[in-house]
């Protein structure tokens, strides 16, 4: 999921700040909120209390009949499932008591269950490997989180789409709506004959019965619950293609817009299968490639979604200027992370959002160059960022999550070095890929590819830490022993996280305009180093090329 866009222009500033009160419309209505008003908790600990983390669901298929003047779902699904563990009393399964089930069968037998605490349980009878619940149900989805199932309306005309993110797919189908129970989709939309329905994986059929149409999706690699998605309007469609990195494999990238956005769209998003490539080259080829990719236009006016193979494009954010490209590229690197690997809970939120926050440095920078990576950073910097970036409690959207994510990545880049650093992304997605991983996870193959010790680095900047680097500094030139010696002394002086370790860029810039680096590692909180240099300096700065999330003052001029 993007927020706020990156502000590139005057004029993007100008449309910006108009969008950032993240205007919302649905039926005509007007409202503003921002992310960071709704609370969201990681109800995992509840989930497996109640033993959802012993269900795995297998393939779910999922009818849905659409009547959007009415506001009204009418579904059917049958859900293929097993049990992890045979000796539970009950089961339950995640659906909001709001939507009425008119039939209820398991392995095709009317059983008796109980909805209540937008849970639907029954009694656990179940010895073979796999089972079958079969549901018709039907109502109004209940609005939840960022929007929940919307049958909403633009100019008049009818757009009916989800945000589920992070555990309200349950308020339209049920589900075990936790992100590690990944599964088959078969999913079947049927709207009027005039819309177009778009869905997660490739399009199997569509067929029309009277004045109805429908739309039949399926997916060959598993999904998470929250990115299950529905678009429905009177899209029009255009296409690109991208080619896998072997070559072996052409798969469509394809668009699906309002009428009057054509334009504007064909020039926004013409860039996709540059990302892609650049993408698949610096992480591994996109992990959906026997699918598609695409991206939709809906209502949802704070940003995007990255529903898996299908993105949802709030339509203000296009323009036909290109100035909301961040946000593509943005959603198009949740494809590897977030939807590819999963987090394990949301406390570890920050695997899909720090790196596909950080996934926009590492386009730019490949290519603009080290410069577009300092810039696209530095735009990311905050003085002071709320929380902790590990289980972030009701701060799942906030700017720690997504910038800071992005700023630990981009140290931890600095710490081990390029050449680990790239290894550890393509390692991470081939180790997860189509699995759920934890920051522990991502620390452990970190300290195995570089070999070094990164239990300071996480601690500091992940699990505890909710400071940043915040130092002064002093240096002189003298010669010793007929060589030219510099003494700088550091002092860090942030209140919180009283000693940083942290490796430090040491930048000398000589009277001929000459430079050096030299690389120091600081793990005191007064400190002193010695080193010599080729002649006295001019100037010396720290942390020059910006890898660091903190600040540092030179508070005595040694030239004046």
């Amino acid at each position: 999921m993007k927020k706020y866009p990156r502000m590139i222009s005057c004029l993007t500033f100008f449309i910006s700040f108009l969008l950032g009160w993240n205007v919302f419309i649905q039926g005509g209505a007007i409202s503003s909120y921002s992310l960071e008003d709704f609370p969201f908790q990681d109800n995992s600990e509840q989930k497996i209390i109640l033993g959802q983390n012993n269900i795995d669901v297998l393939h779910y298929d999922l009818k849905l009949d659409l009547f959007p003047e009415s506001k009204l779902l009418i579904a059917t699904i049958k859900i293929q499932f097993k049990l992890n563990d045979t000796t539970m009393d009950s089961i339950h399964f995640n659906f909001y008591n709001n939507m009425k089930i008119k039939k209820l069968e398991l392995n095709h037998k009317k059983i008796d269950y109980q909805q209540s605490n937008n849970l639907l349980s029954f009694a656990s009878q179940l010895k073979q490997d796999s089972c079958i619940l079969e549901i018709l149900y039907e109502g109004t989805p209940q609005k939840s989180g960022l929007g929940g199932f919307m049958f909403g309306k633009l100019n008049g005309k009818s757009v009916v789409y989800n945000l589920s993110e992070p555990d309200f797919a349950s308020t339209w189908f049920p589900c075990n709506d936790l992100p590690t129970d990944k599964a088959m989709l078969d999913i079947y939309i049927t709207n009027d004959s005039s819309q177009v329905s778009i869905s997660n994986g490739n399009l199997i059929d569509v067929s029309v019965s009277g004045n109805r149409k429908t739309y039949h999706w399926q997916t060959v690699y598993p999904i998470s619950t929250y990115l299950v998605s529905v678009y429905s309007s009177d899209y029009v469609s255009f296409s690109d293609q991208y080619i896998s990195q072997d070559s072996s494999d052409t798969m469509s990238v394809d668009y699906f817009v309002f009428p009057d956005h054509l334009s504007n769209a064909k020039n926004d998003f013409k860039n996709h299968p540059k990302m892609l490539n650049i993408f698949s080259k610096l992480f591994g080829e996109y992990p959906f490639i026997k699918e598609k990719y695409g991206v939709a236009e809906f209502l949802w006016q704070a940003g995007a979604m990255e529903h898996q193979t299908i993105t949802g494009i709030g339509s203000n954010f296009v323009s036909g200027n290109n100035f909301f490209e961040d946000i593509y590229i943005h959603e198009l690197a949740h494809q590897w992370w977030g939807n590819a690997i999963g987090p394990k809970t949301w406390k570890d939120i920050w695997l899909n959002e720090g790196f596909a926050t950080y996934s926009e440095a590492l386009y730019y920078e490949a290519i603009s160059g080290s410069d577009a990576l300092k810039s696209t950073m530095l735009a990311k910097y905050q003085d002071r960022f709320k929380g902790k970036l590990y289980d972030p409690g009701e701060n799942l959207f906030g700017t720690t999550v997504y910038d800071k994510g992005a700023w630990v990545l981009h140290m931890l880049r600095w710490e081990v070095g390029d050449e680990i650093f790239f290894k550890i992304l393509k390692e991470y997605f081939n180790k997860y890929k189509y699995l759920n991983a934890s920051t522990e996870d991502l620390k452990i193959l970190s300290e195995q590819l570089s070999k070094k010790n990164l239990e300071n680095f996480f601690a500091q900047w992940v699990y505890k830490g909710e400071d940043q680097i915040k130092a002064r500094y002093i240096w002189k030139s003298e010669i010793v022993n007929d060589s030219n010696s510099v003494t700088l002394n550091i002092e860090q002086v942030q209140n919180d996280w009283k000693v940083f370790d942290f490796k430090l860029q040491v930048h000398l810039i000589y009277s001929d305009e000459s430079t050096e680096d030299k690389i120091l590692y600081v793990n005191q909180r007064d400190q002193q180093f010695t080193f010599n240099v080729k002649e006295k300096p001019a100037k010396i700065i720290l942390d020059y090329d910006n890898w660091l999330l903190g600040s540092f003052e030179n508070t005595v001029d040694t030239n004046k």
